[in-house]
């Protein structure tokens, strides 16, 4: 008989009876070389012709059987999806009894597409034992055949529990789901048909078991995302530190990136939600009991009675699972009051009950219900009874800053409407609101809660328009004149104030029109001094038309008082640095007296506090230029200007606006007082020294202070706000690179596991600091060296080595993360920083043409050290999904990660194993448990696809979870390269 086609092929095979190798052997004979049984439907072919009768033909089963273990499984699988008539029990049965031969061990060696064709089959098969489970439970109605139906379900639930409990069979179904949508629909609508028909089943663990089925197949789009919660243990350094760096170092910062580094460190660390708020409570409460008095107290108060109630709120339309928020909430506060004595100590600081504000503040932004809020107010008052009190009469007297600080909210949004009014109409009473915000510590109250509700750029904008309004000169009298010099000298005051307080980006506007720049954020960015700005006394600003400046000279010298009609006080600021230097020079050759200098400096002071502002931001810029010996007048100068008038003949809040005065002049004056040595005091400042001035010891290295500070730290457990302004003194000192490279050398040195584990919590949070700098040293420089240099590897042995792997991690993801939504604090972005190395030399754009790196790497072929395939690598080889999602390779931190990707690339494929490779493995795995669930900004996407199949030969990284995890699914190359890596396990 001559074959012609399969189906003639089979019929001869039954009816000469054919053993299953004698099929084989004949099917080669009849078909051509290189016919594959997928392009002849061979196992859709012979599951027809089984299933023909009521019963499965034996015969053709075996073929069946032998085709599949000569590895046709996927054909069959899907072929088997074709077979719906699921009444003829017989059939059903064998069917269920080939698949024993195969569903919990699949696998599949061949190309990418044919892997995917596998986890395609897989589906199909799911969709078809869900139809097959769905039909029999529905059949369990009849009660005639209910023994029967029942033993067919089990087979079936028995069958699909085995395929389901494989992590290998989830992960191809997971990717066959993104592969084909509209299939997972159907899968859905079994699961949902399954579901309604439960109530039939009456044998417990029947039930138990179909249960179970559909929780497995609902866990399949979530495998990625379910992590451990940590739960051995309280304590989370990380987030006190982050806590009390924002509260610290960043109020005025828009609440979100402080969300999102919040919920980055809560999901790395896997901390539960309670110990979470509780953390950050905490936090709170050490703050505000740390705090210097004055400033930085009211700062604290309103960051934790304004601030942080916003940012839980926002934390509460994160996703929670079937967690209630609020009962988190609850939960953190009921752990709080367990903390007695840090509440009392935080009450005996605030002089009130700190924590009962706190509760109500919650429960006004909807954070905890009125019941708990109660009950927890009720539990605090009864623990109070026994706290100790600060009785003194002195206290009662003082009213509580918590207080203070939440009534003076509102206050801001008044004074914001007030100050929109036409200056024009009014400007006395305007004058009368600026002088009641004056008195006592009313503007830091004020700006404090400005700044916490993220009001104070608004407030800024609204002086620099009331500052910008006194140019306007029209026909005035002696009282209207005094009213526009008043007006002008409180917001200038109030401006140079809100910059050395919260930072001169707060003044700055978002573009201004050239030409138009208002008056005073010229005057800052050109002539205030600030910490770590160098000003040039000799720069054009400080040299107006010399004209305006003799005529200025001229009424300082000759007037006893100064003029107020018609006077143009922008101008005067401007030209009084010059006027200054004239006098100056005057007084050192003996044309003026020491008494002609005193009036000149009097009638500066005397009536507008700005132009004494303007004389001391030039003296001390000039101050900086001299030689010690050439010091001295100049310092005198600077006395002069900052010693009030005590005299009648002061305009309107006079002494109110010489505590400013004196302040902002402290602050200008803190470096030049450092250098010289010299002794300048403000006697009317009315405010506590400067905070966290001057932190560093004489003569004692930077290093040794890095050190020891981090020592102490690491001893303790937790980084408190004074360790906080060191590690940023010695980051300006000592620049990005010396900052990171010796702390990571501390890291190295800790042998001991859990020590190793709380440095890098703590060293994560030292570099919230300047993260991006700080991540794009570590990981373009610090890791390289160690992991190019085989005389350092032994310093990756664990623990330290696993240490500094989760560090890199964490600081990478995090820094990717921010960095992606643009989200880079301004107190980070405003930092002077050296230049280092230009990243776009150290790792260029072009792919094939070597980077420094890749040379470096590839000079030490004959070394011990890593071997790479060849300096210029290929594209093919180094291909990310990051190039396919056309990431920008012109940024540093896009660059620096896809470089270090592929360093771990060719230390994976080197011939040479070490630590450094173990190094490689603990990065990675590090990497799929810090991984979000969805993102696609991972930065997993800059690993090249290649090394999905290097990574699998290592036995901690052989799970089909991890694959999946690092590889980019949103992808079709990606889902390839999954599927295939998957299969081959």
């Amino acid at each position: 008989m001559k074959v012609v086609n399969l189906k003639q092929a089979i019929l001869q095979a039954w009816k000469e009876r054919w053993s299953d190798y004698q099929w084989a052997v004949n099917m080669k004979k009849f078909f051509p070389k290189g016919t594959t049984w997928d392009i002849l439907n061979l196992a859709e072919a012979l599951l027809e012709q089984a299933m023909i009768g009521p019963s499965p033909n034996p015969l053709l089963l075996s073929y069946l059987k032998y085709a599949i273990s000569s590895q046709v499984a996927s054909l069959f699988l899907l072929s088997l999806f074709q077979f719906d008539d699921f009444s003829r029990d017989l059939c059903v049965q064998s069917l269920l009894e080939i698949m024993d031969m195969f569903c919990d061990r699949l696998s599949c060696h061949g190309k990418a597409e044919e892997c995917i064709g596998l986890c395609r089959a897989l589906m199909s098969v799911l969709i078809w034992m869900l139809r097959c489970a769905a039909f029999y439970t529905e059949k369990l109605k009849e009660p005639l055949e209910q023994g029967a139906t029942e033993i067919q379900l089990k087979m079936c639930l028995e069958r699909l529990l085995k395929i389901l409990g494989s992590p290998k069979n989830q992960a191809l179904i997971h990717i066959a789901k993104l592969e084909e949508t509209s299939s997972w629909n159907a899968i859905e609508q079994s699961l949902a048909k399954l579901g309604d028909s439960l109530g039939h089943i009456s044998n417990n663990q029947l039930r138990s078991q179909a249960e179970e089925c559909i929780s497995l197949v609902k866990g399949i789009p979530t495998m990625l995302s379910v992590h451990a919660e940590q739960l051995n243990k309280t304590g989370f350094p990380t987030i006190h530190a982050v806590v009390l760096l924002e509260g610290t170092m960043n109020l005025t910062g828009e609440p979100q990136p402080l969300v999102e580094q919040l919920m980055m460190v809560k999901r790395m660390q896997r901390i539960p939600s309670p110990l979470f708020i509780l953390e950050i409570w905490k936090a709170c409460f050490v703050g505000l009991i740390e705090s210097p008095e004055g400033t930085d107290e009211l700062k604290w108060t309103a960051f934790t009675f304004l601030k942080i109630p916003q940012v839980l709120v926002k934390l509460k339309k994160y996703p929670q699972g079937e967690k209630d928020f609020t009962e988190d909430v609850n939960c953190a506060f009921e752990f709080l009051l367990k903390l007695t004595p840090l509440l009392d100590k935080a009450d005996q600081r605030c002089n009130c009950d700190c924590t009962s504000l706190l509760l109500q503040e919650c429960s006004k932004q909807g954070l905890l219900s009125e019941a708990n809020m109660n009950n927890l107010i009720a539990k605090r008052t009864a623990d109070r009874e026994h706290a100790p009190r600060l009785k003194s009469a002195e206290n009662a007297n003082i009213q509580p800053n918590p207080g203070l600080i939440l009534r003076a909210e509102p206050t801001v949004t008044n004074i914001l409407k007030t100050m929109d009014s036409d200056h024009s109409k009014s400007p006395e009473g305007l004058l009368g609101v600026l002088g009641h915000m004056l008195s006592g510590k009313s503007l830091d109250l004020l700006l404090a809660a400005a700044a916490a509700t993220g009001k104070l750029k608004s407030f800024a904008r609204k002086f620099i328009k009331l500052n910008e309004f006194t140019k306007h000169i029209r026909d005035e009298g002696s009282k209207a004149a005094s009213v526009r010099a008043l007006l002008f000298d409180i917001s200038f005051l109030m401006l140079c104030h809100v910059a050395q307080t919260y930072g001169s980006e707060v003044i700055l506007s978002e573009s201004s029109p050239p030409g138009e720049v208002p008056f005073f954020e010229t005057w800052m960015q050109t002539c205030m001094p600030e910490e770590g700005k160098i000003l040039n006394p000799d720069h054009p600003c400080f040299r107006p038309d010399s004209t305006k400046v003799e005529s200025l000279v001229a009424l300082l010298n000759n007037s006893s008082e100064m003029k107020l009609v018609q006077m143009k006080w922008q101008e005067a600021c401007l030209s009084i640095s010059a006027a200054i230097l004239e006098i100056l020079n005057a007084w050192e050759n003996g044309v003026l007296t020491f008494e002609s200098v005193q009036k000149i400096t009097d009638n500066i002071k005397g009536k507008v506090c700005s132009m004494a502002v303007c004389a001391v931001a030039w003296l001390v810029a000039h101050v900086r230029m001299l030689g010690l010996d050439e010091r001295d007048k100049s310092l005198q100068m600077i006395r002069q200007l900052g010693t009030p008038l005590y005299g009648e003949n002061t305009l309107q809040f006079y002494s109110e606006r010489v505590v400013i005065m004196s302040s902002i002049l402290e602050h200008m004056c803190a470096d030049v007082v450092q250098q010289t040595a010299a002794s300048i005091k403000f006697p009317a400042t009315g405010m506590d020294p400067m905070p966290y001035w001057n932190l560093l010891p004489a003569k004692k290295p930077i290093k040794e202070v890095l050190m020891d500070v981090f020592s102490k730290v690491l001893e303790k457990g937790w980084v408190d706000s004074r360790s906080i302004h060191i590690f940023d003194t010695l980051l300006h000192m000592g620049g990005v690179y010396w900052f990171c490279n010796n702390l990571v050398k501390e890291l190295l040195k800790e042998t001991r596991k859990e020590h190793a584990m709380r440095a890098v919590e703590l060293l994560y949070s030292i570099f919230c600091l300047d993260m991006q700098q700080l991540t794009l040293t570590l990981l373009g420089h610090i890791l390289p060296n160690l992991l190019t240099d085989s005389s350092k590897w032994h310093m990756l042995m664990d623990p330290p080595g696993k240490a500094l792997a989760k560090l890199s991690v964490w600081c990478a993801s995090s820094s990717y993360s921010s960095h992606n939504k643009g989200q880079v604090s301004a107190w980070q972005r405003k930092r002077h920083r050296e230049d280092i190395e230009d990243y776009i030399s150290l790792f260029p754009l072009d792919d094939t043409q070597p980077s420094k790196l890749m040379r470096l790497l590839s000079s030490n072929e004959d070394d011990t050290n890593i071997s790479l395939p060849s300096a210029d690598r290929t594209m093919s080889s180094s291909l990310s999904a990051s190039q396919l999602h056309t990431v920008s390779m012109r940024d540093p931190l896009n660059r620096v990660l896809a470089n270090l990707f592929l360093l771990i690339s060719s230390i994976l494929g080197s011939k040479t194993a070490g630590t450094h490779t173990q190094f490689v493995q603990w990065f990675m795995e590090e990497c799929v448990d810090c991984l979000e669930q969805g993102s696609r900004g991972s930065i997993l996407q800059f690993m090249p696809f290649t090394m999905v199949s290097e990574l699998v030969k290592a036995s901690t990284m052989s799970s089909p979870k991890i694959v999946l995890a690092i590889t980019d699914l949103s992808l079709p190359l990606g889902r390839r390269v999954a599927a295939k890596a998957i299969a081959a396990l």
